[in-house]
């Protein structure tokens, strides 16, 4: 993916994300598990913000960032709105096997076990895709600007 387009769409992702947070930190004290939502909230600005950084850094910055790496970062962009997802949702089943300190402060009893299964792989699968994106962004930043032959 050329670096341009995709760090245009990571970067609509975050500030999307952003929005999509400030507008849901509206509906947290109307959820069963508030605590809960308050995390989601919280998650849709770091996520958003995150990406934010991201984009900028690749738009903006001399790099040697390539397009397989970029489409391991916008992979992440479309990972994080599941993750996302699996926190609104949690908001209303109360799982408490990945986010137990959350979970215990918001008094979750846990979900059906497709539930917590959901919740537990929309947090692995986008958590470990991030730290690869970051890893490549960082060897990216390392290596020094391209150089042109």
């Amino acid at each position: 993916m050329d670096i341009q387009r995709g760090g245009r769409v990571i970067l609509i992702s975050g500030l999307t994300l952003v929005l999509v947070g400030l507008v849901w930190g509206l509906v947290v004290p109307q959820t069963p598990f508030p605590r809960l939502a308050l995390t989601a909230h919280t998650e849709f600005e770091v996520n958003g913000i995150l990406l934010i950084v991201l984009a900028g850094l690749l738009l903006k910055f001399r790099h040697s960032v390539g397009p397989r790496s970029v489409a391991v970062m916008v992979a992440y962009a479309w990972l994080a709105w599941v993750m996302m997802a699996s926190e609104v949702a949690n908001s209303w089943w109360g799982t408490k096997g990945i986010l137990p300190i959350a979970a215990a402060q918001a008094g979750a009893t846990g979900g059906a076990s497709w539930q917590e299964t959901f919740v537990t792989l929309a947090h692995v699968v986008p958590g470990l895709t991030l730290i690869l994106a970051w890893t490549l962004l960082l060897i990216g930043f390392v290596r020094g600007p391209a150089t042109q032959a």
